[in-house]
């Protein structure tokens, strides 16, 4: 009797475990480091940060230069000068501040540029994922590079529209 019992909570252990489900981990940015064109693309992009910071640098001195030559000379301007070179300044310094939004604001040429390059990149990773998911029958896929966060999950365990029938929601 002991042996049967024994047997059946095998047999039971067994058949939870293999119906359990299967996780894994990955490091998303060890990966994207490791592969050549993601460090290329990321090359590209801090050079051409770098470039437009360098413009947005060389406007924002330029406004500086003027209003350091307009603090000397203002005693000696009319009324009328005055505000010329107050406008002029203000619309130099308006101009440098709207080349940054453009250039690195959100949805920006930087952001753009991320999206041009990267983003392939990313997508081959993710659907390199989901093949190993599938491979090895992993129904949740954790990436562990920015804090534990959920990579990839098995459709199938999406059970969003079980709870919405249950609240009285229908699709």
């Amino acid at each position: 009797m002991k042996k049967l019992l024994f047997a059946l909570l095998l047999v039971a252990a067994t058949w939870t475990a293999s119906q359990a489900q299967r996780y894994a981990v990955i490091d998303s940015k060890y990966i994207l480091e490791k592969l050549v064109d993601y460090t290329d693309a990321q090359t590209k992009l801090d050079q051409q940060s770098k470039a437009w910071q360098a413009e947005i640098d060389n406007q924002m001195s330029e406004v500086d230069r003027m209003y350091k030559s307009y603090q000397a000379e203002r005693p000696m301007l009319s009324d009328e000068m005055r505000k010329k070179r107050e406008d002029e300044i203000t619309s130099r310094e308006k101009a440098a501040k709207d080349l940054q939004k453009k250039r690195f604001g959100y949805e920006g040429d930087l952001f753009k540029r991320r999206q041009e390059l990267i983003k392939p990149i990313q997508d081959r990773v993710y659907t390199a994922v989901q093949k190993v998911a599938s491979a090895h029958s992993y129904d949740i896929i954790l990436d562990k590079a920015g804090g534990v966060t959920l990579f990839y999950a098995n459709p199938t365990l999406d059970k969003s529209d079980e709870v919405l029938k249950q609240l009285g929601v229908n699709k």
